[in-house]
């Protein structure tokens, strides 16, 4: 069986490269280089992208042996029906491998034609890693290859300001494009690139806030062969995902001229503030995945729709959107009750296996951004732990230690992080005092931006749980949950426990 090319489909015709994008991923394709490709049939927007890999190698060679080309299957429920569909995408131009061929990189930043660009480096992606250096090739970190690109188009064209370009972030942080923009302003100060490029970034460049939601599990691992089959080609860069999407981004009104996705009919929206959209969305659904994750997958499930189907884990990932995430949401409860009803009928949907080891990529940097600030809101209104949350933060320490019984767990994140944990989970000597001490490390780790352990109760709670978990395994420590944080006060070993 031949392998998907432009040979199978010579007609699909070829746009200008338009938009540089870091990453290659399950998510990008199936959401933002589907709405391009959609654009490119729909409206004028005639343009294709340039991807990059931002981490690791060997991907895109892969993706330039098919021509950029790649088949996504939508699946789910659209219109009250059940209903599966795909269709090959052809936005991609060609990837670039930064470690092998950076040179390739930077003569796309001499392109007149570039107008955008779009990242998903996940949330560990938007950082400022002082050892950077503009003579790095590449760079270690996402906005330092970004600085450097944007200096090296600044002195193709002498500073033009109409060559500045368009900046889509698409990690789930709060204002990503301002916070991405800050740490470009930050290299170009230590690396003493001139008041010229600082200031042709502040005012050719238009660093936007977005929001993205749309679920990917990405390769059908489970279908590939049957859908190998009903394609009649082979495809290493299948993805699928449900029909939901929504892009909301924070930005200038002409830019829905230049970026024309909702007269493709997409639903991606561009408003003046987008907050009230992203909380609920990253609060409610992300923090929902991130939370779920380590308790499904410790308790022997691999999948969301696994995970809230069953009788236990559906009835905690649902009391724990219902009476924590809710809760701690100044929005009006009954468009978030909806909201959420949306977000496990999705979860179930019948086509998709969306896997949790997918989900549990960077975890530790998810559940700062998607789950802390519940749990702090939680404290601050109801003056108590929210049980749930303190349970997932315990079984994403025990998810971390890298066993699931006898099974090691692909762990995927920061060598850092993952270091940091080893080094923590040294400590254990299965007893209660062990687990204190290395709970207490963990929460007081950088990664959190703050000592967690200041949080009355906090320390306690997450031993405790970690310590059934540990003890008794998932099954059986998820039965305990009612019984903790009962309303009574403690600072012993007694599985209760109150910031009061």
């Amino acid at each position: 069986m031949e392998k998907l090319s432009r040979n199978l489909f010579p007609d699909i015709p070829q746009y200008p490269e338009k938009v540089l994008q870091f990453g290659e991923g399950n998510f990008l394709r199936a959401f933002a280089d589907w709405q391009i490709d959609v654009m490119n049939q729909q409206t004028e927007f005639n343009g294709s992208v340039v991807a990059v890999q931002p981490r690791g190698q060997g991907k895109m060679e892969k993706l330039n042996q098919q021509d950029g080309l790649y088949t996504l299957f939508l699946m789910g429920m659209k219109d009250g029906k059940a209903v599966k569909e795909h269709r090959v995408i052809s936005s991609i131009s060609r990837g670039i491998d930064l470690f092998n061929h950076y040179n390739e990189y930077m003569e796309l930043a001499h392109n007149p034609h570039l107008r955008f660009v779009i990242s998903n480096t996940t949330e560990a992606g938007i950082v400022f890693d002082p050892d950077d250096r503009l003579e790095d090739r590449p760079q270690k970190c996402f906005p330092a290859k970004l600085t450097a690109f944007l200096h090296e188009r600044f002195r193709a064209f002498s500073g033009a300001s109409s060559k500045g370009l368009i900046v889509l972030p698409c990690e789930l942080i709060e204002k990503n494009g301002d916070l991405l923009k800050k740490y470009i302003l930050q290299y170009a100060a230590v690396w003493q690139l001139g008041e010229g490029f600082t200031q042709w970034i502040e005012e050719a460049n238009t660093f936007c806030n977005t929001m993205v939601d749309r679920i990917v599990p990405g390769y059908p691992v489970d279908s590939a062969d049957e859908m190998t089959t009903e394609l009649g080609y082979l495809d290493d860069y299948m993805v699928m995902a449900e029909h939901y999407h929504l892009w909301v981004i924070e930005g200038p009104r002409w830019l829905r001229d230049e970026f024309p996705a909702q007269q493709a009919g997409m639903n991606t929206l561009i408003v003046d503030d987008l907050t009230p959209y992203r909380t609920q969305k990253v609060r409610i659904l992300n923090g929902a995945h991130t939370a779920m994750t380590p308790v499904a997958y410790l308790y022997g499930l691999n999948t969301v729709a696994e995970a809230v189907e069953h009788e236990k884990t559906g009835t905690y990932i649902k009391e724990l959107i219902d009476e924590e995430i809710i809760p701690a949401l100044d929005f009006p409860k009954e468009e978030l009750h909806a909201f959420a009803a949306d977000v496990m009928d999705r979860f179930r949907n019948p086509f998709i296996q969306h896997y949790l080891l997918s989900i549990s990529l960077n975890s530790v940097s998810k559940f700062k951004t998607r789950n802390l600030p519940t749990l702090l809101e939680y404290v601050e209104q109801k003056q108590t732990l929210p049980e749930r949350l303190v349970f997932a933060l315990g079984a994403l320490i025990s998810f971390y230690r890298g066993k699931r019984g006898e099974e090691d767990i692909p762990l995927e994140d920061n060598e850092r992080v993952l270091q940091f944990f080893q080094e923590q989970w040294a400590l254990y000597d299965g007893t209660f005092p062990s687990v204190l001490q290395l709970v207490e490390n963990i929460l007081r780790y950088e990664e959190w931006a703050q000592d967690l352990n200041q949080i009355p109760g906090l320390t306690l709670a997450v031993s405790e749980a970690l310590y059934k978990i540990e003890t008794n395994g998932m099954k059986a420590a998820i039965e305990s949950i009612k019984e903790v944080n009962s309303g009574l006060e403690g600072d012993s070993h007694d599985g209760c426990y109150s910031t009061k």
